[in-house]
């Protein structure tokens, strides 16, 4: 006999996006998503009994930022026992080393669409046109379109058919101008960039302004999001949790 709930009904289902390896064209450095804003996440989905899949922008094996490895030298995510977790459950990591490509993305398999962070989509996903496509196609069809820290790039590229930023008079967040300016400073120090260089090549605070969003955050390096309508958006990487409750409560839980 089956220990599942044959009265269960379909759980939600969540296709979560993180980015391909890139290299900085401003570090020189390798880029990619972050760790703790696909694991923490994960986990809330999983705990709300949701179904998740892994997709990239092109599909094929993805590589963590090195400062959110929680096994890094540097010890900058040591704590993160989250991610921990879930780089070493088999299943999952197995997940991280061949993801689907968003164009296997369709409406009809899933309730809401999310967009993690990392460095990476500050350079590849204004190239990213099938998955603006998707995102664009979930938040105009009502359903849940969420994305997280750097990932929020995705606003900033993704226009209607008529050309109108889809972020154009909407509440949201993303990666404070703040916080970029904690990025250069620890930069400068290590002597990794000059004090006139930046680490990101533009800044989404600034892109989303300028697009007419009313952008808004609760200050630095502190866990936020924030909902409107069916757009949920979170301000950095330790807005994960909190991007996720708004997921689930967008979409009725």
């Amino acid at each position: 006999m089956s220990l599942r709930d044959p009265n269960a009904l379909r759980p939600k289902r969540i296709a979560i996006v993180i980015a391909n390896p890139a290299v900085s064209t401003t570090t020189g450095w390798p880029v990619g998503f972050w760790w703790s804003e696909l694991a923490h996440p994960w986990l809330a989905f999983h705990e709300a009994g949701y179904a998740m899949e892994v997709f990239s922008p092109d599909g094929g094996a993805c590589e963590g930022d090195a400062f959110s490895d929680p096994r890094h030298a540097s010890g900058y995510s040591a704590d993160d026992i989250v991610s921990r977790g879930f780089i070493e459950t088999p299943h999952l990591a197995a997940l991280v080393a061949a993801t689907k490509p968003v164009e296997a993305i369709t409406l009809d398999d899933f309730d809401a669409i999310l967009v993690a962070g990392g460095q990476a989509p500050m350079f590849t996903y204004k190239a990213a046109t099938t998955l603006q496509q998707r995102f664009v196609a979930f938040l105009d069809s009502g359903k849940v379109a969420a994305a997280l820290c750097h990932g929020t790039a995705i606003l900033c590229h993704a226009t209607r058919s008529d050309g109108s930023p889809i972020a154009k008079g909407r509440t949201v967040t993303g990666f404070a101008n703040v916080e970029e300016d904690a990025a250069d400073e620890a930069a400068w120090a290590m002597g990794a960039l000059p004090r006139d260089r930046h680490v990101m090549p533009w800044r989404i605070e600034d892109r989303l302004r300028a697009q007419g969003a009313n952008y808004v955050q609760a200050g630095a390096w502190r866990s936020f999001a924030v909902r409107d309508g069916n757009l949920v958006t979170g301000q950095q990487n330790f807005s994960g949790g909190a991007t996720a409750a708004a997921v689930i409560v967008a979409l009725g839980a």
